[in-house]
């Protein structure tokens, strides 16, 4: 498939929504999987709505994903003149009209439509007019009355639409501004698109854009529309159902990698692989095997695909990504070597980074208060007892490491004939206030010398709480 180009062109109205970082990642893989190129044009027409911390986020969604761009960002507020030329060589060849209704006219029009079970579309009064009035005027579409328009989608299969159930759209507005649909199909001839894949909320427009494609001598690229993404309720997708900002969920503390691989999941699949890397995805992603219907997202699923991540990115990668929320909860200039060791303990129990600085509480803490359950089950007086010898014993260990820490355990487990568990889970109580964490002996070694001894003691000395 020689010279492919996809392209992604999104309106910044506001965050990359979960929806569009979908979109934006076929076309990308596609792209990537034919040798391609992938543009990125910024579709800011609407400019009462477009802003410019709206582009920002945009960017921010991309470059998160490293979702990269080969061409662009295009910006459709900087081609405005060649949209003016467009239109007046499209009216000068006859495709276009001037239409003087007011809005005052056109919606009475829609109304009485409405009234009479009609769809509400222009009854094209203006067409037909041969006589020019010093009036504004917005410049129509001669759009095809009969027949009809038809594409093969590479997704949904054949689409077609009656010509007589289409608007003579307007193309250019009576100030002189070119509207959304008439610049899409300038752009894409222009940037020599091949390949449209986008939402399929946009398929009524696309027999349009067909049709001004056609009547204004350019090549019509193939359309790919991929379904919607549903929440568990199957409606579609919004705020109700958690965050759908790209951004938020890296706020949450998702790696980048497992979004990529948990947005191209959703609607395409290949086998019963569910864990692939970038690299995976562009070798093997073909839009045609995108499923018809829509995706559902699930934050569970999400969260799974995230915690496979935690548990296999480089250890040096999830230390550099998970300062900055170490940095948040105001613990700054930890060193590396220790968050490596505090990473490790916690990676097979967390699902996100959030959930690890959750985790890793009483590591952070200068105190931590004992829960009265754990206390009561495990601080008896035999056991606060126990405590008290075990940290003098410790106090003496070197170096102060897992393995050297195991065996003062041992040693007064042989001599009191103890169970590792009798040992344990007091202690666990003791250093972290709960009674679940990582293995005992990495905890302490974490936790350093100095606090878990004043833990144990103050434990030793006092169930309610270890400083």
């Amino acid at each position: 498939m020689p010279n492919v180009r996809s392209r992604f062109a999104p309106s910044p109205t506001g965050y990359l929504h979960i929806g569009g970082a979908r979109t934006a990642l076929f076309s990308y893989l596609f792209a990537r999987g034919q040798r391609g190129t992938f543009v990125l044009r910024i579709e800011d027409t609407d400019r009462e709505r477009s802003t410019q911390e709206s582009v920002q986020a945009i960017f921010d969604g991309l470059r998160w994903l490293r979702i990269d761009w080969d061409e662009g960002p295009f910006f459709q507020s900087q081609r405005t003149e060649l949209y003016r030329r467009a239109v007046e060589d499209l009216a000068r060849r006859g495709g276009a009209y001037r239409c003087y209704c007011t809005a005052e006219e056109l919606e009475r029009k829609r109304e009485a439509a409405l009234r009479e079970g009609r769809k509400p579309a222009y009854d094209r009064t203006c067409r037909n007019r041969s006589d020019r009035s010093n009036r504004p005027f917005a410049l129509r579409f001669r759009a095809p009355e009969h027949g009809e328009t038809a594409f093969q989608d590479i997704i949904k299969g054949r689409v077609a639409f009656q010509n007589q159930e289409l608007d003579d759209l307007i193309i250019a507005r009576s100030d002189g501004s070119p509207t959304y649909n008439f610049c899409v199909v300038v752009d894409d001839h222009e940037m020599a698109i091949t390949h449209v894949i986008r939402g399929e909320d946009h398929v009524n427009n696309t027999p349009k854009q067909i049709q001004l494609y056609q009547t204004m001598g350019y090549p019509v690229p193939e359309f790919a529309h991929v379904p919607l993404i549903l929440g568990l309720d199957r409606s579609r997708l919004s705020k109700r159902h958690g965050a759908t900002s790209v951004t938020a969920y890296r706020d949450q503390g998702f790696f980048p990698e497992a979004m990529t691989n948990y947005l191209a999941r959703l609607g395409w699949s290949h086998g019963d692989q569910e864990i692939f890397s970038t690299e995976d995805l562009v070798e093997l992603f073909r839009i045609e095997d995108v499923g018809k219907s829509a995706g559902v997202f699930d934050l569970e699923k999400l969260s799974w695909v995230n915690a496979n991540y935690m548990k296999s990115l480089p250890l040096e990668r999830l230390v550099e990504d998970v300062k900055p929320f170490l940095e948040a909860g105001g613990h700054r200039e930890l060193p590396d070597e220790w968050i490596g060791k505090m990473v490790t303990t916690l990676r097979e129990r967390a699902r996100t980074l959030v959930e690890i600085v959750d985790l890793a509480a009483y590591y952070l803490a200068d105190e931590v208060a004992i829960d009265p359950k754990a206390a009561a089950k495990f601080l008896k007086p035999d056991s606060r007892t126990m405590l008290g010898e075990l940290a003098d014993r410790l106090s003496d260990v070197r170096p102060w490491v897992a393995a050297s820490i195991q065996k003062a355990f041992e040693r007064l487990m042989s001599e009191r004939n103890l169970a590792l568990g009798k040992i344990a889970q007091p202690v666990r109580v003791a250093v972290t206030g709960g009674s679940a964490s990582p293995g005992i002996f990495e905890v302490l070694e974490v936790l350093g010398r100095e606090r878990s001894l004043a833990r144990l003691r103050r434990a030793a000395a006092e169930p309610g709480a270890a400083g």
